[in-house]
């Protein structure tokens, strides 16, 4: 309990960069049974034995302008307490920056959000964690820092309830929207 206290307690740092994701790159062998850690959605696949995982995207790159792009599909779901965007997300961030890129008029909120559990400064900072590696990756491809705003609500706005995995995974996202 203490040892929990204590990593509860520790600063938590908004300038240290996001970690690389490495859990996509395993052997071939555990990576062919092993399965999605969390009930985020969205999960790895393999391909023929011996050959590294790939990530299957869910996500069909659409034009953020679409009424289509509204909802679902500007999400992007994260794991227990991480802030790593997914390679599963590419397609996504790829789309929302070449819209922002074809109308430098165009601005949008990255929000980050975080499940019920954890303290409430501790998840505004998660949060802002979360959208800031989005807002990152965005940047990667050419929108200008004033077309993008990141902002935390933590655990403040969840998108489903209920106190348990399945919610908890659907509240740890961000949501891309227009301004």
């Amino acid at each position: 309990m203490a040892l929990l206290l204590a990593a509860c307690a520790a600063p938590i740092r908004l300038d240290e960069p996001a970690p690389v994701d490495d859990r996509n790159v395993a052997a071939p062998a555990a990576a062919a049974s092993a399965a999605p850690s969390d009930g985020a959605p969205g999960g790895d696949s393999t391909g023929a034995a011996g050959a590294l995982p790939v990530a299957e995207s869910s996500v069909t790159p659409v034009t953020l302008g679409d009424a289509e792009a509204v909802g679902a599909g500007r999400i992007l779901y994260f794991d227990l307490d991480s802030y790593t965007v997914k390679p599963e997300y590419r397609g996504l961030i790829e789309a929302a920056a070449a819209s922002l890129n074809a109308n430098r008029q165009r601005r949008l909120l990255v929000e980050g959000h975080t499940d019920e559990r954890g303290g409430r400064e501790y998840n505004l900072a998660l949060g802002q964690k979360r959208a800031d590696a989005v807002v990152r990756a965005l940047r990667l491809l050419g929108p200008q820092d004033q077309q993008l705003e990141a902002a935390s609500y933590g655990k403040e706005r969840p998108a489903v309830e209920g106190s348990n995995e399945a919610a908890w995974a659907r509240n740890r996202r961000v949501e891309l929207k227009d301004r």
